[in-house]
C-alpha cells in the first residue's frame, strides 16, 4: 500500500467514566475531529433551566434506558427497575464518534414519542445533585442531540419524578424511524472509540434480562445482529 493511501488508523479507545468526565473527553474528543459541541456555558444553562423546578432538598431520580443502565458513571444510593410511559426506546440516533466514524456512523438509542420504556432509575441525595448532574451533561449534553426533561415513572407501587433524555427530532443526527433490517446493518459493523455498537446493543439487552423485562424490539434487533455478524 503506497504512503498517499495509509491503512485506516483505529481510533484512540475511550472509557466513560467519573474521570474522563471530569476532564471532558469527550468534549474535546468531539472538537478535535471538528464536530458540533455546545460551549461549556450552553451545557449549564441547560443544566440550570432543569434545576430550576428542583426543591434543592429532594433527592434526584435518574432514568436510564440505555447506557446509563450499565455505566451510570454517577454516585446513587438507590437502583431500581422502572416504567416511563408516552416514550419509546429507539435507535434513532446517529453517532458519528463514540461507536461510529464520520464516514461509516453508527447509531445509538434515544427516547422517542410514544409507547412505553422500561428502564432503571438512580436515586441521587440531594446534596450530590448539581456535582453528579455536571457529570451526566458532560457525558449527554455536548451536541444538543437530547432535550433533558423531567418525567413520572413507575416502580411497583410507588410513583416518582425523574430526569431523563429525549431524542432532539430536530436535530441533524436525528434518524427517525429506520428499518430493522438497516439498523441491524448499521449495528453489526460500527464502531469507534467508545467500543461497537453491537456491543452496545448487547449490554442493554443483558440489563433488561436482568431486570426481567423483554423489549421485542431490542431483542429482535439482538438477534437479527447475532446472524449477520455470524455469517
Amino acid at each position: 500500500m503506497s504512503e498517499e493511501n495509509p491503512p485506516p488508523t483505529e481510533p484512540e479507545r475511550i472509557v466513560i467514566t467519573r474521570e474522563t468526565l471530569r476532564a471532558g473527553v469527550l468534549r474535546k474528543n468531539l472538537l478535535k475531529h471538528g464536530l458540533p459541541c455546545l460551549c461549556e456555558t450552553e451545557v449549564a444553562a441547560s443544566l440550570d433551566r432543569i434545576l430550576a423546578s428542583w426543591d434543592e432538598t429532594s433527592d434526584v431520580w435518574i432514568f436510564g434506558y440505555g447506557s446509563l443502565m450499565w455505566n451510570p458513571a454517577i454516585h446513587f444510593t438507590e437502583r431500581r427497575p422502572a416504567l416511563l410511559r408516552g416514550w419509546h426506546r429507539q435507535f434513532c440516533l446517529w453517532v458519528h464518534l463514540g461507536r461510529g466514524r464520520p464516514e461509516a456512523p453508527g447509531l445509538m438509542l434515544a427516547l422517542d414519542r410514544g409507547g412505553a420504556c422500561h428502564g432503571v432509575a438512580f436515586r441521587i441525595p440531594r446534596d450530590d445533585v448539581r456535582h453528579e448532574l455536571e457529570l451526566l451533561w458532560a457525558r449527554e449534553m455536548l451536541s444538543g442531540s437530547y432535550h433533558p426533561r423531567w418525567v413520572n415513572l413507575e416502580s411497583g407501587e410507588r410513583r416518582m419524578r425523574a430526569i431523563t433524555f429525549t431524542v432532539n427530532r430536530r436535530h441533524p443526527r436525528y434518524a427517525g424511524r429506520l428499518d430493522d433490517e438497516t439498523v441491524a446493518m448499521k449495528l453489526a459493523s460500527a464502531g469507534g472509540a467508545l467500543g461497537r455498537c453491537q456491543d452496545y446493543l448487547f449490554h442493554t439487552v443483558h440489563q433488561l434480562d436482568e431486570i426481567g423485562v423483554r423489549d421485542s424490539y431490542i431483542h429482535r434487533l439482538a438477534g437479527r445482529v447475532r446472524a449477520i455478524s455470524d455469517a
